[in-house]
Order: structure tokens, then sequence, then C-alpha cells
């Protein structure tokens, strides 16, 4: 147990007091009887003795009197809460490909408008961040529970150069696992993945989703399926969307007219590796759905939790019946 305001427990020195004077009290009363005789007999309401029943409403008070002074201090207890928690991370396909307008109005203000939304309807034990890649990938907002914080971020992503898949993917895990993260070729290798795993620090985190929204077309190192690799060992599932249309869309690039088309083959191999789900997102009502049905991990966190109130609530019960008690017996509060 831990204190906010560990100063208030000196408070609890009036106890002592009060007992020494309620039994300094007690003594005078049975000092008064012996004189008066059976005249100084304390009595009830209807008339017999009370005995050792007069004690029992000032101890009552006492109890709830030393609770509210115990309180003071704020004391707070380590509590396992079920709740929905998890890490998400939007990696935003960024390369000029998304300027294409064959989801309206373009793939990136698409997938950007349903991340909007998907962000305003998570839970605040939802982290959720932001990262961006082209030709390489950028932690654009690290994983947060401040929504606006989010928000912006995704506001200010704009598309610009090649794409790289593995890129994405790898920066998505240094999100994750909250440091930066060295991976050379080597380790790509499939008898070094498992050293590659303990590195990222990440393999229990199996509440971690990467939601992946690109054309999939890939142009650069390193290859995404070995990558995807890395984030299956670890635990992280990612959630591919398919932003585009496989008849593809002409866009114009440094004066040349290209012609970017939707890969939904490389998309499905990523899902499928790391135990997550492709989509294909047609538009945006569908892009909505699509983060409305990512399933985050219930889990059992211990955290502190203040329980002033819980021993302000036991200690006015206390009183209540001490009070209760006292007028039913003598006809009067203690």
């Amino acid at each position: 147990m831990t204190f906010i305001w560990p100063i208030m427990l000196l408070s609890l020195l009036l106890v002592p007091l009060l007992i020494w004077y309620y039994r300094r009290q007690v003594r005078l009363r049975d000092r008064g009887t012996a004189v008066l005789g059976p005249l100084g007999l304390v009595q009830s309401g209807d008339g017999t003795a009370v005995g050792r029943r007069r004690h029992i409403p000032p101890i009552l008070f006492l109890i709830g009197l030393t609770l509210l002074l115990f309180a003071l201090s704020r004391p707070e207890l380590p509590v396992s809460l079920p709740r929905i928690e998890g890490t998400v991370i939007l990696a935003f396909d960024v390369s000029s490909s998304m300027l294409a307008d064959d989801l309206a109005p373009s793939r990136i203000e698409a997938a950007k408008e349903a991340a909007r939304e998907f962000v305003a309807n998570q839970p605040s034990t939802i982290r959720v961040g932001v990262v961006a890649f082209s030709n390489g990938g950028l932690i654009v907002q690290p994983p947060t529970e401040v929504q606006a914080d989010v928000l912006a971020t995704i506001d200010r992503l704009s598309p610009q150069g090649g794409t790289s898949l593995g890129q994405g993917i790898f920066t998505s895990l240094n999100a994750i696992a909250g440091e930066a993260i060295v991976l050379d070729e080597n380790a790509l290798e499939p008898e070094n993945l498992a050293d590659s795993v303990a590195a990222l620090q990440i393999d229990e985190f199996s509440s971690a989703v990467i939601v992946l929204l690109s054309d999939g077309e890939n142009t650069e190192f390193p290859e995404p399926l070995e990558i995807a690799q890395i984030a299956a060992e670890a635990g992280v599932r990612i959630y591919t969307v398919g932003i585009g249309s496989p008849e593809g869309a002409m866009i114009e690039v440094d004066g040349f007219s290209i012609v970017t088309q939707l890969n939904e083959p490389a998309l499905q191999e990523i899902a499928s590796l790391t135990n997550g789900t492709y989509y294909f997102a047609e538009n945006e009502e569908e892009l909505r759905d699509i983060y409305r049905n990512i399933d985050l991990q219930l889990t059992i966190r211990g955290e502190q939790m203040e329980i002033t109130a819980i021993l302000a609530g036991i200690s006015l019960m206390f009183m209540l019946v001490s009070g209760a008690l006292s007028m039913l017996w003598f006809g009067r509060v203690p």
C-alpha cells in the first residue's frame, strides 16, 4: 500500500487521545455511580440497565473516525482489473501511388478519414500510434492514449516517394517496442529470427496490432515477408488493408504518367503470415467497418487505485450504525 499524502497519517495520533479521553469519562462516571448507588446506573430508554452495551456505539464511532482519518492520507492499493487493452499502429503508405483517385477522393484521403473515425471510437485504454512509410519509415506519432495528438498527426500526412512495405512493418515494430531497433540483413535469415525477436523485446506483446494501409506495390528493400515473419514470431498481428483497385489508376509523378494497381496477393501473404486478416477496401464505408472489426485483447492488469472513497464510505456506515444504536438504546447520539 502506498499513500499520496502520507503526512496525514499523523492525524491517527488523535485516536489514542480520544480513547484516553473516553476511558477517563467512563472512570468519572463509575465514580459517580459508586457515590449515587442505584440512582447512578446508566439506563436505556425503557428504564433498564444497559451494562456493557453503552460502549458499543462509541466503539463503532471510533472505528469509523479512525478509518476516516486514515483515508485522509489517500491510500492506494494495487488492483487487478479486466480491461480492453492494446497498442494499435496505423501504418500509412504515403508513397506517390496513394495519390490515385480510384478510391474517392483519393486513396490517402479515404484512408485518413476512416482512421480518424477509428481513433475517435477507441476506449482510453487503447494506445494508438502512427507510422508513415514510403522509401523509408518514420514514427510520426508514438503510441499514445491522447486522441487529439493522433488525429492531428493523421491530418499532416502527405504522399511522396516510392514504397517499402518492409520498412513500414519494421518501423511499426520499433513503435511497439518503444525503442530504436537495429536489424541488419543477417538477422533476416531463418536461423537468426529467434534472436531478432528477442532483441525486439515484444515477444509477449500479443495485444499489439499493426494496421497496414497500402496499395501493396513494393519497390524498396527489405522484403516485406521477412519482416512480417519477425512480427509473427513476436506475436504481433498485421491487418492489411488494400487501398485502391485491381484495375489501377493513372497518376503523374515528376512529369511521367504511371499506372498504379492494387497488389492484393502481397498484402494477403503478409496478413496470413501474422495471423491477421486482409481486407479489400473499395470505399470509405468499408474502411470504417474494417477498423470496427479489429479484435483487441481483454487483459488483466494490475494498477494503483486510490481507495479513499471506499474507506470514507465504510467510515460513514460505522458512524451511522453508531448513531442509530445510540438513538435506539439511549435516545441520544454518542
